[in-house]
């Protein structure tokens, strides 16, 4: 379906009713501007691929300038995307057909290519995936948990250093160094086991505070207990009692 035009007369029914069916894209731009010309063929090209998933509109802000105080507009081109009448997301700027694809697949829940290689889950197709985006924290999330069971440590700290913490990468960060100081804390069968993990911050916390290196296998063994064990916050009480 071609961009529909939208005026100020008809921004209302075009764009806030309609959003309520379907998301709507607002593609702000000018004839005099250069940026906005590279970008429309790029967005209607994309938009066109979602087959009725996502409706595209455009307004000459020279001509409907209430439409452009609406949406405050600094420069343009300028995209916003519309749900249910409320803005969701948007772009300013000229933006390469990839990330548009993206942008508009956000939009609609579509998973990209890297989360789709990520749901894989082999190594080949994480790394690929970080070729593809190299902060996807879905894959450095994965690729290091799988480097970290095979030893590759360094590297999986390496990968990990690429995103902000979550309790996730901070997980996976604390068995990578606890397995690089050689610290074990399995059961029979050589499963983790939290027991095991107990029993050893005890003894930890009698080296503390003049050992450096215990206080950081201490702080490294509680991330790696569930996040809803109790024995988290009283370990890191413990902890607290003897540094302070």
């Amino acid at each position: 379906m071609p961009a529909l035009d939208v005026t100020d007369a008809t921004f209302e029914a075009d764009v806030l009713d309609r959003s309520q069916t379907v998301p709507v894209l607002v593609d702000l731009w000018a004839p005099w501007c250069g940026p906005c010309r590279t970008l429309g063929p790029i967005i209607e090209k994309v938009v066109d691929a979602m087959n009725g998933a996502v409706a595209l509109t455009k307004v000459n802000i020279d001509e409907n300038p209430r439409v452009a105080s609406t949406f405050q507009v600094q420069s343009i081109p300028a995209v916003f995307a519309i749900t249910q009448g409320k803005i969701v997301d948007r772009f300013i700027g000229a933006l390469p057909e990839r990330s548009v694809e993206e942008f508009v697949a956000r939009l609609v829940g579509v998973p990209s290519e890297e989360d789709e290689l990520v749901a894989a889950g082999d190594e080949a197709s994480l790394r690929k995936a970080l070729e593809l985006d190299p902060a996807h924290a879905g894959a450095i999330g994965a690729l290091a948990e799988l480097l970290v069971d095979r030893g590759e440590l360094d590297e999986a700290l390496a990968l990990l250093e690429r995103i902000p913490e979550t309790a996730d990468t901070r997980r996976i960060a604390a068995r990578a160094r606890l397995a690089r100081a050689d610290v074990s804390v399995a059961a029979d069968g050589g499963a983790w086991s939290a027991d095991r993990a107990e029993d050893r911050i005890r003894e930890l916390l009698e080296k503390v505070p003049g050992d450096e290196e215990a206080r950081q296998q201490i702080v490294d063994l509680i991330e790696t207990l569930d996040g809803d064990d109790a024995r988290r916050a009283e370990f890191r009480r413990a902890l607290a009692s003897k540094l302070f």
